[in-house]
């Protein structure tokens, strides 16, 4: 069961989704899910924020104003894009991480735990039959001006969640023998 869902776990990106909703305990199912990823001494560093509906419309007009600030080589349609895309998502997540005080391990090791709880979340959602999709554009960083940012806590990206109506999402990967060495 496990290897079925990982095997046909995709991007579902947000010009695929539909107007359907997600309903709420579906969303805290697939944050629970995420609750339980693996943390090296318990420092358990994913944080969460989860946006809806106008939240979604301001995230877009953040990230293409942001965007339009930052950049010399301004496009229109990247702008409209980037104003547009959150919109299409029934929900998206900000995928931050939460820097333990006492550095007591290596900041890639809590960036690794959060990165597992978003493949718990993806799993989650998979088998729910959501489509999701982690972006992580160069604008994250700004997000302090989006969000109140714990000291410590950084976003790394956003966890687009969505209904689709498409079934035939397919897969493909390398052999497993062109990635291993056996000694």
């Amino acid at each position: 069961m496990i290897e079925e869902i990982i095997r046909n776990r995709r991007s579902v990106f947000p010009a695929q989704y539909n107007s359907d909703e997600i309903a709420k305990e579906t969303i805290i199912k697939i944050l629970e899910a995420a609750n339980w990823a693996p943390t090296h001494k318990k420092t358990e560093p994913w944080r969460f924020k989860v946006m809806r509906d106008e939240k979604l419309v301001q995230l877009g007009q953040f990230l293409a104003d942001k965007y339009k600030e930052t950049n010399e080589d301004f496009s229109d349609f990247k702008y409209k894009k980037l104003q547009n895309n959150p919109t299409k998502a029934s929900c998206i997540i900000a995928i931050c991480m939460q820097r333990d005080p006492k550095e007591s391990l290596p900041e890639w090791e809590e960036v690794a735990a959060v990165a597992m709880a978003v493949q718990n979340m993806w799993l989650t959602a998979s088998q729910h039959g959501i489509g999701a999709y982690w972006s992580s554009p160069g604008l994250i960083k700004y997000m302090d001006e989006f969000f109140s940012l714990k000291k410590g806590e950084k976003c790394l990206g956003f966890f687009y969640m969505g209904n689709y109506d498409e079934s035939n999402l397919k897969g493909e990967r390398t052999p497993i023998e062109t990635k291993v060495e056996w000694f």
